[in-house]
């Protein structure tokens, strides 16, 4: 398998790490989906990272439905996602709720960096900004409720898309977004990106 794109996307990284969790073996290309767009629109017209190339050419996208894809694969790792219908609902609402912090993010700096000054839309961007705080204060508050394990052999599909998540939303929006307002969160993802998957996965 080879997965496309760089790994400064957040949506990319998740599926990196998730990969290696899963101890499939894939081949990693550093596609941008802007400096080397018409690189990547020969790989997949739709040009959207991640793309994961099949061994036997097919191709898939969005990173969710690859990881949906890929736990049904034989596989010697861990189990992304818990079965048990209690810890599946809470897995996958701290999932939903990562995920929207991560869109909104990705929204402000599409916003600021490749919109010009003068058609930027504040109102927009405030709106976006408060959905994004609602993302984080949500998450905190799950957190706080029930902190994640610490532990390597539990890391799974929502621990890992908190950490990087909240990786990416420091790496571009420290301004905006506290990280003293979310203890939980920030601790969580200071002890994921210090384990040996997340460090040789970095967001660079």
């Amino acid at each position: 398998m080879k997965l496309i794109g760089m790994l400064d996307s957040p949506y990319v990284r998740r599926v990196a790490i998730c990969l290696k969790l899963l101890k499939l073996e894939f081949e990693h290309q550093s596609v941008s989906v802007f400096s080397t767009y018409e690189t990547f629109r020969q790989i997949h017209p739709v040009v959207k990272a991640p793309t994961l190339i099949l061994d036997d050419g097919q191709a898939l996208i969005d990173s969710t439905l690859i990881l949906d894809y890929v736990q049904t694969l034989p596989h010697s790792g861990v189990a992304l996602a818990p079965q048990e219908p209690a810890a599946r609902l809470r897995a996958t609402k701290l999932t939903g709720l990562a995920l929207a912090a991560c869109e909104k993010t990705v929204q402000i700096v599409y916003e600021r960096n490749l919109r010009p000054a003068d058609k930027q839309h504040e109102p927009w961007v405030e709106r976006v900004r408060a959905q994004l705080f609602a993302a984080c204060s949500l998450l905190e508050d799950e957190l706080t409720a029930a902190p994640l394990p610490m532990k390597a052999d539990a890391l799974d599909q929502a621990s890992v898309t908190i950490a990087v998540t909240w990786r990416f939303i420091q790496m571009m929006l420290p301004e905006i977004v506290d990280a003293s307002a979310y203890p939980g969160l920030r601790t969580f993802s200071e002890w994921a990106e210090q384990q040996p998957v997340f460090v040789e996965t970095p967001p660079v």
